[in-house]
């Protein structure tokens, strides 16, 4: 039987990722957050924590350092009851039904896994901390087995590696994995000779579609000027243990596929009964309430939010929007209730050592001076005073050390006590 108990202050939040993390931050009374996990995640610092230039926790913030107002309870909301205003959330001690006044749901997105053969089986994700670890793990043991083939076709296919998707996530994640294994690579003087492949694919006409067509030209330019294959209007056809076969006619020997072509709205949604559109996001109105309920709010990936300043667009699933959404929801909480208007600041990407891209109010900006807003942008945009101290640390460090290059797999597991 569940037990009963109270959100703080009336105000229930469904997720701790970056929008619901940042609505508990900015409430003056506090809240009670539900979460599967006791941190949020700058997922844009994602690249660098599996290229090994962030230290990985240092890409998280401690929910109860960052929402110090608010109560936290971690667990996986399992049931939703809008006519008695509770949520069964299910925790390692017992299940519970929360009572609410207001529900704000932040759930977040989930990868959009497409039924492409082999794909669900072969695939890496990048989506979250431990999808980055894992693979940065992967690449550097496809280094280690490169250098202990025999055969030098067998050494190209561990070195050989694709993405699909070449949005933020994939271009990104491409670009400093490729930079970490050039690094890796002068530890391992019988693979200088040994041609490594890179290859971004995408459905789309040209890569990096968000932004302006001269910052993008831009990133295609140095990207294939860095060796890396630019398959754009091409689709994965199938995936198996060995290699991926795209839709125009090639076949790649490889061992790694990169899965970064899109996301979809938490399923948990629709589950509840809630309105859901395009890609399973929850419909909203202009205030960010759900359509349809009086004390019910959306935001964030799991939301299709109206922005007044974009009539007709709904907002991308980025942090920068979703951060925007978080203060107007705030202030509607506390009785403010306004409709949604913003206009985005710009964008920015990064494409690996020194360089990137970058759109500041229509100012276009790439090379060394697009990395340098890149990062300044996102350690403006991290949470807590300490956080932000210890990435520029990281990134300090990074200017005048290699790369570490260990796998760590094997770290934070141990074997359990026996008997000699």
């Amino acid at each position: 039987m569940a037990t009963a108990r109270k959100a703080r202050d009336g105000v229930l939040i469904l997720g701790g990722g970056f929008a619901g993390g940042y609505v508990a931050r900015l409430l003056d009374s506090g809240s009670t957050v539900v979460s599967l996990e006791n941190y949020m995640l700058y997922t844009p610092m994602l690249p660098e924590a599996a290229s090994g230039t962030l230290e990985p926790r240092h890409t998280v913030v401690p929910l109860r350092q960052m929402c110090k107002r608010s109560d936290l309870l971690l667990g996986r909301v399992t049931g939703l009851d809008e006519s008695a205003r509770t949520v069964t959330v299910d925790t390692e001690v017992g299940v519970f039904d929360v009572e609410y006044e207001q529900l704000v749901v932040a759930l977040g997105s989930v990868v959009r896994v497409l039924p492409v053969p082999g794909l669900a089986e072969h695939a890496y994700g990048f989506k979250d901390l431990p999808n980055a670890i894992e693979l940065r793990n992967h690449v550097l043991r496809e280094v280690e087995l490169s250098d202990a083939a025999i055969d030098e076709a067998e050494a190209r296919k561990h070195l050989s590696f694709v993405f699909v998707g070449a949005g933020y996530a994939g271009v990104e994640a491409l670009a400093e994995l490729r930079d970490l294994v050039e690094a890796a690579l002068r530890y391992y003087p019988r693979l200088r000779s040994v041609p490594r492949r890179w290859v971004l694919v995408d459905a789309a006409p040209k890569i990096l579609p968000e932004i302006p067509p001269r910052l993008g030209e831009y990133a295609d330019r140095y990207l294939r000027k860095l060796g890396v294959d630019i398959r754009v209007g091409t689709t994965l056809e199938s995936l198996d243990a060995d290699a991926a076969h795209l839709s125009d006619g090639e076949t790649i020997a490889t061992k790694t596929l990169v899965w970064t072509a899109g996301v979809r709205g938490n399923p948990v949604a629709a589950q509840f009964g809630l309105p859901v559109g395009d890609r399973g996001r929850i419909l909203v109105d202009e205030t960010l309430r759900v359509d349809g309920r009086e004390n019910v709010w959306a935001l964030g990936d799991n939301a299709q939010v109206p922005n007044l300043a974009t009539p007709g667009e709904y907002d991308p699933p980025t942090c920068q929007h979703a951060l925007r959404q978080a203060r107007r929801l705030a202030r509607n909480l506390r009785g403010d209730v306004r409709p949604y208007r913003y206009r985005m600041l710009g964008q920015v990407a990064t494409l690996g050592h020194y360089k990137g891209i970058a759109d500041v109010f229509g100012l276009p900006l790439r090379g060394f001076l697009g990395w340098f807003v890149t990062r300044t942008y996102h350690l403006y945009q991290l949470p807590l005073f300490t956080r932000k101290l210890r990435v520029v640390t990281d990134w300090t460090v990074a200017l005048f050390f290699r790369r570490d290059i260990a796998e760590l797999g094997g770290l934070g597991r141990s074997a359990r006590l026996h008997d000699a």
